[in-house]
């Protein structure tokens, strides 16, 4: 199974992707891990990238698919995986369904969590975790079971994100529908786009997600 969560900053990807991994023996891919492996393990790929890097420019679509092409082809990703951060945009989307194609393989589903841009700010600016542990929690839905002390550690010194304010959450809120909300209607018109209804508790949304994939 090979499949793509889609969601705007805060919708639950990665709350979600964990369950699948746990369920469905699924390995997560984040482009940004994929990419300091290759650049640590210093292969062919991984070359070209930290050359475009250390020129100061960004790296290319075309070594984001090589290196996708690579990672994709070892042992654990023989059950399936899920994309994590890529593709952002249609042109990517083409690409990777190029390279896909060519390896026989194709998408399973495109899995939208979709909740109102509202519901996304309050969720992204009420988080911080512990510093101990790393703990997470959220002024309103989920808070320490006695205030000011991690359940986890019992440590009592929080961190919250210097980018989750309401500023920068709006704007990261435009830029994911500036670039990313046009692979909707793409992966739509290809009959592998699946929508949850994000704004409903966890484990709902992981029953609807699990019921669609289930019917596929």
């Amino acid at each position: 199974m090979i499949l793509i969560l889609l969601g705007a900053p805060g919708a639950g990807k990665g709350t979600q992707a964990q369950h699948l991994m746990e369920a469905r023996g699924l390995v997560q891919l984040s482009t940004g891990d994929m990419l300091r492996s290759a650049v640590a393990n210093k292969t062919e790929v991984g070359l070209r990238a930290k050359a475009a890097m250390d020129a100061g420019e960004l790296v290319s679509d075309k070594i984001v698919i090589d290196i996708i092409s690579e990672r994709i082809e070892e042992d654990d990703c023989k059950n399936g995986f899920i994309l994590d951060g890529f593709p952002r945009n249609v042109a990517q989307a083409q690409a990777l369904d190029a390279m896909l194609a060519e390896k026989g393989m194709k998408l399973s589903a495109v899995i939208e969590i979709s909740v109102a841009d509202e519901a996304l700010v309050s969720r992204i600016t009420g988080r911080y975790t512990c510093a101990g542990c790393n703990a997470g929690y959220h002024d309103e839905f989920k808070k320490p079971q006695v205030e000011g002390v991690c359940d986890g550690c019992g440590g009592t010194e929080f961190i919250r994100r210097k980018d989750d304010n309401e500023e920068t959450v709006v704007s990261r809120l435009k830029a994911y529908h500036d670039q990313t909300a046009p692979l909707l209607p793409y992966y739509e018109e290809r009959g592998v786009l699946l929508k949850v209804d994000g704004m409903v508790g966890i484990n709902d949304v992981t029953h609807q997600m699990d019921e669609a994939l289930d019917n596929l």
